[in-house]
């Protein structure tokens, strides 16, 4: 068997997701996805014209982890979904910004998008509407991902370790609210992930109560 036939399209696209996975910098080189794959740099052109095609099948592969909506209402489904995406950008960060930046998006993102859209449809909302809602909830999910993986502590530890170290050099005088903040979250046990449910939950009230559904 020769390198091409050895290799598909399948096997390059997953490849390079768990190269960028360990990077976070995105769609490694046609060289350097090569060198992993034992291949020459040519071989990879037999199944991609070029590296967007690597990276639009790249992001498709990452829309084919998020669930779909099944037959339950709009509200738990929108709710599950956002979840979903939640958890699949936490391992695919890199995606983040090229989730809808794709010009020519796979059959996973088309789908994922026409079960949405046909969730929203059949729980009253208008096209409009639901173009409204879709990028709300999109918005919001994505701008949490990113400042969750910004934070300098984790969902499970050093929260306490940061909130001391910056207790110690704030004043209660020129900053009392602040303070105040930080230490009623340390001594609840606080975990940023919680803030999550709180915000999608505002979020999904709202587009109910909406009067342009």
């Amino acid at each position: 068997m020769n390198q091409r036939d050895a290799l598909s399209k399948e096997k390059v696209l997953r490849t390079a997701v768990a190269m960028a996975d360990e990077s976070g910098t995105g769609a490694p080189s046609m060289r350097k996805l090569a060198d992993r794959l034992g291949v020459e740099a040519m071989s990879l052109y037999h199944h991609f014209r070029n590296k967007d095609m690597i990276i639009d099948g790249m992001v498709d592969m990452v829309f084919g982890e998020i669930e779909l909506p099944n037959d339950e209402e709009w509200l738990p489904a929108m709710r599950r979904r956002a979840t979903s995406i939640r958890d699949t950008l936490q391992r695919h960060p890199w995606a983040i910004s090229l989730m809808d930046s794709r010009a020519h998006p796979g059959p996973a993102t088309l789908r994922h998008h026409n079960a949405v859209i046909g969730c929203l449809r059949a729980g009253g909302f208008s096209i409009a509407g639901a173009a409204h809602a879709l990028s709300l909830l999109d918005s919001y999910v994505y701008g949490f991902v990113l400042q969750q993986l910004g934070l300098p502590f984790t969902e499970t530890e050093g929260f306490a370790e940061v909130a001391d170290s910056m207790l110690q050099d704030l004043s209660t005088v020129e900053y009392p609210h602040l303070v105040e903040m930080i230490g009623d979250r340390t001594a609840s046990g606080y975990r940023y992930t919680d803030e999550f449910g709180i915000g999608l939950d505002l979020i999904l009230d709202g587009l109910d109560r909406a009067d342009w559904r």
